[in-house]
C-alpha cells in the first residue's frame, strides 16, 4: 500500500529586525587609551627586569642563571602592586588584556634577557 502524502501549511514566520546594541565610543576610546598606557608601563617594567636578570648572570656565573629565572617570574607577582603604585587601577582591565600583558611581560623581558647576555652585547 501506498503511504499518503501529507500535505504540510506553511506557518506565518515572524519578521525579526536586528536591533543593534548602543555604542559609547568616549568610553570605547577611554577605555582603549588607558589599556594602551598600562601596556606600555608593563613593556617598561619588562625591559628593565630583562637588564636586570642580564646583570645577574654576568656577575654570578655559576647560579645567575637561576636568579636570573626567579626574578623574571617573580616579576609577575610585582605587575599589579606597581600598577597601583603608578595609580592605574588594575580591576578596570578585562582579565584577558591583564593575560596578555603578563605575557607580553615574559616575552619581552627574556628577549631583552636573552639579547644582552650574547656576544655582541656582552
Amino acid at each position: 500500500m501506498a503511504k499518503k502524502r501529507r500535505i504540510i501549511e506553511k506557518q506565518a514566520q515572524e519578521e525579526y529586525e536586528f536591533v543593534p546594541p548602543e555604542f559609547d565610543e568616549e568610553e570605547f576610546i577611554r577605555k582603549d587609551l588607558y589599556g594602551t598606557k598600562v601596556l606600555l608601563v608593563v613593556a617598561l617594567y619588562s625591559v628593565i627586569i630583562g637588564v636586570l636578570c642580564s646583570c645577574l648572570q654576568k656577575a654570578f656565573v655559576d647560579v645567575g642563571l637561576w636568579l636570573g629565572l626567579a626574578l623574571l617570574f617573580l616579576g609577575i607577582a610585582a605587575i599589579k602592586p606597581l600598577l597601583k603604585l603608578l595609580k592605574f587601577d588594575p580591576e578596570l582591565l578585562e582579565r584577558k588584556t591583564m593575560v596578555g600583558n603578563v605575557l607580553l611581560y615574559l616575552l619581552l623581558g627574556l628577549g631583552i634577557w636573552i639579547l644582552l647576555v650574547n656576544p655582541p652585547f656582552y
